[in-house]
Order: structure tokens, then C-alpha cells, then sequence
């Protein structure tokens, strides 16, 4: 719902205000978590906190297409400090709780640290959802190219939700059950593995940040979508366990650029529809981690966690062919072309 209310109030509501209502949102969830008597609330404070989060994830997505468009390496950049969120906070919050600390402690504290957050964004002087347009541009969206290409332009960016549904599923898919998949080793040395599993995806998209300019976000993110699928396989077919780890750090590795590069793709297919685009594909993301993720243990139980990883691969694999049948249909005929250097 957050992701999708920002497609839908964009240009209805002041960018600033829509973007402060992601943590205030996050807050309130937190507030409502923290003080739960009975189940209800409790589920309650989990459905306001998903709406927050949801904004902040389309809504700062469109943000930087508008600030940075033409160049990629800024959302990756962004995306690296979601990488480093997901790989350090899980860790932190862990602690605090065996150290002692109340469970509701640690919600009130979080919460506590969304108030600023809001404040920031709820003041600052942002660009519009819909910045002004040139006349060419213009053309371009009513459909200058003709009445039968008009009704297909939307058909770049379907391509692109499905490739963005597929990275995703794949993403949530080995990092869920990584821990599970090596079972015949310690606790410790699989949640070691999934930790450098993550902690290699943030260093792919620091990595990425500095070369993706250079070779372009379509070509980028479809070698490095092919990339992590070979790795995945690569990790699930060798005999060492050691091996295995090295193979799905590098698959992290590889996996990182391709969630921000899938969004700068989008919103440089479609110029002054940021929000729009962002929406789009951050739900789309949505969908592809509540598919496959959980339907993993349900294959799983039939015919074993190795093959589920086979289809984390495959769905790697389909991200890149979606990719770039996306940037074919949106008339991206050179690599470099999706994101334009900036003068």
C-alpha cells in the first residue's frame, strides 16, 4: 500500500509531506508494536510500519531519479546504505536484546530515531513530482511516435516489474534459506555465510557506483543479473562447503547493482515520472518477495532446498532477459543510451 500510494499521490500531495509521512509512519507502526497488549494491535503496528517503509522505498527512489537523472551511479549509492541496513541493524537489535535490553525497549528507541528523519524530509525544499518538461520531451509523452506505439509505451516498464519481481525473488530467496541450505555445518558458519552474503552486495553496489557510468545501466545489469546466476550455480554444484560460500558471496557480489540499475533504467525510459515508475517497480519487487521466497519450503519439501536455489538462479537469469527486452521495447538501442551522460 506505501509503495503504491506514492505512484498515486504524486503531484496531489507536496513531495516533502509524502515523504515525511514514510517515517512518522514508521514511528506510529513502531509506537503501536511497542505497546501491544493483545495480537491485533501488534499486527496492527506491523501494517502502519510496512506503509512507512514502503514510502520511503518509492518515494526516495523518485526522489534521486529526479535529483541525479542520467546518472546511475547515484542510486546506487543510495541502495548501498540499504544494503548496509539490512546487513547491520538485524546484528545491532540482536545484541541489544541478548545483552538484556526489553524488545519494547528497542521499538520505542527505533522509533525514537524516525522522528528526526521525518523532520528532515518534511522541511526540506525538494523538486517537484513532476518537473517541467521540454517540448521534445512532451512530444515524446503524448505519443508523438504514433497512435498504435502510444498504447504500448506502457509495456517497457511491465517488462521491467517482471525482471525487478524476478531479482527479487531471487535476492529474498537465497538470503532466507542460506542458513537453511547449510544445514551440515555449524550455526555460526552459516549465518557467517549469509552475513558475507550481504555484506558483499553492499560492496557490489559501492563498487558499481564507480564504473556503471561507463558501460551503461542496461548492459550493467544484465551481465551482472547473468552473473549472479552462474554464481548461484555454481554454489549449489560444487562439493565444498567452503566453496559454496565463496560462490554465493560472489553471487551477492554480482546481484548487488541490479535492484537500483532496474530503477534507473525505468526512470530514464520514462523522463518526469519518477514517482510513477518508482511505485511500479518498487511493488513489483514486493510481489516477487512474497511469491517465491515462501514457496521455496513448499519445494523444498518435495524435491529438496538444492533444487529451490536452482530456481533462485533461473529467476537471476530471467532478470536479465527481462531487462533487456524492456530497454528493446522502450527504443534503447545502445547500452549507454538508457542513462545519458550528464553535461
Amino acid at each position: 500500500v506505501g509503495t503504491v500510494s506514492v505512484g498515486v499521490l504524486a503531484g496531489r500531495l507536496p513531495r516533502r509531506l509524502l515523504l515525511a509521512a514514510g517515517p512518522g509512519l514508521i514511528t506510529l507502526g513502531l509506537l503501536l508494536i511497542a505497546a501491544a497488549g493483545d495480537w491485533p494491535v501488534f499486527l496492527l503496528g506491523f501494517l502502519v510500519m510496512g506503509m512507512g517503509a514502503g514510502i520511503i522505498d518509492a518515494g526516495v527512489n523518485a526522489l534521486f531519479m529526479d535529483l541525479y537523472a542520467g546518472h546511475a551511479a547515484m542510486l546506487n549509492r543510495l541502495h548501498l546504505f540499504f544494503a548496509l541496513g539490512a546487513l547491520t541493524v538485524p546484528l545491532v537489535v540482536g545484541l541489544s536484546v541478548s545483552w538484556g535490553a526489553p524488545w519494547q525497549a528497542v521499538a520505542i528507541a527505533s522509533a525514537i530515531a524516525a522522528v528526526p528523519l521525518a523532520a528532515i524530509l518534511g522541511t526540506r525544499r525538494l523538486p517537484p513530482t513532476h518537473p517541467p518538461m521540454d517540448s521534445a520531451t512532451a512530444a515524446a509523452e503524448r505519443g508523438a511516435r504514433g497512435p498504435g506505439e502510444r498504447r504500448r509505451v506502457p509495456l517497457p516498464l511491465l517488462v521491467l516489474a517482471i525482471a525487478i519481481g524476478c531479482y527479487v525473488a531471487m535476492e529474498l530467496g537465497v538470503s532466507n534459506w542460506l542458513v537453511r541450505y547449510l544445514d551440515e555445518v555449524s550455526l555460526e558458519v552459516a549465518t557467517l555465510a549469509l552475513s558475507l552474503f550481504w555484506a558483499s552486495l553492499a560492496l557490489g553496489r559501492l563498487v558499481s557506483s564507480f564504473i556503471v557510468d561507463r558501460m551503461g545501466a542496461v548492459a550493467f545489469a544484465t551481465t551482472w543479473s547473468a552473473a549472479c546466476g552462474v554464481a548461484i550455480l555454481a554454489a549449489i554444484g560444487v562439493p565444498s562447503v567452503p566453496l559454496s560460500i565463496l560462490c554465493f558471496a560472489i553471487a551477492g557480489f554480482a546481484a548487488g547493482p541490479v535492484y537500483p540499475m532496474i530503477m534507473a533504467i525505468g526512470g530514464s525510459l520514462y523522463p518526469g515520472r519518477a514517482s510513477t515508475v518508482s511505485s511500479v517497480l518498487a511493488s513489483a519487487a514486493i510481489v516477487g518477495s512474497i511469491l517465491y521466497p515462501p514457496l521455496m519450503g513448499v519445494v523444498s519439501e518435495a524435491a529438496g532446498l538444492w533444487f529451490s536455489m536452482l530456481g533462485a538462479a533461473l529467476f537471476a537469469f530471467a532478470a536479465a532477459g527481462c531487462i533487456r527486452v524492456a530497454a528493446r521495447l522502450g527504443g534503447v538501442r545502445d547500452a549507454r543510451e538508457a542513462v545519458p551522460a550528464r553535461s
